[in-house]
């Protein structure tokens, strides 16, 4: 099985050169006025929007792998215990467990902090 550092570092390879991709796909942006560009518009938004997303996967892969390194990685940004390899297999930048995420989640829906 890979180890930790090998995945998170294949996964941000990954999402850099989709990230790159992308890139290219936004340089190319007609002149789009009033009743032109149908729906290129619609698809150049589109890969702005997932662009940004994936800037943000990046930079959560990499916090991931400071903490490879710090020697944190796994650990319970709330409670403090390890993640389980099963959510980490799945989010390998995960910072909380199942079950600090279900109760963030459920403030959440409730509108509190």
């Amino acid at each position: 099985m890979r180890s930790a550092r090998e995945k998170l570092q294949q996964e941000l390879e990954q999402t850099l050169a989709e990230i790159q991709r992308l890139e290219q796909k936004l340089e190319d942006k007609a002149d789009y006025g009033i009743g032109k560009g149908g729906s290129t518009i619609y698809e150049w938004e589109f890969n702005l929007a997932l662009k940004q997303s994936l800037e943000k996967k990046a930079r959560s892969l990499e916090a991931a792998l400071r903490k490879v390194e710090e020697g944190e990685y796994g650990i319970c940004k709330e409670c403090g215990e390890p993640i389980s390899e099963e959510r980490l297999a799945i989010l390998p930048q995960a910072t909380v467990c199942v079950e600090c995420a279900r109760k963030r989640s459920s403030r959440w829906v409730r509108g509190t902090p």
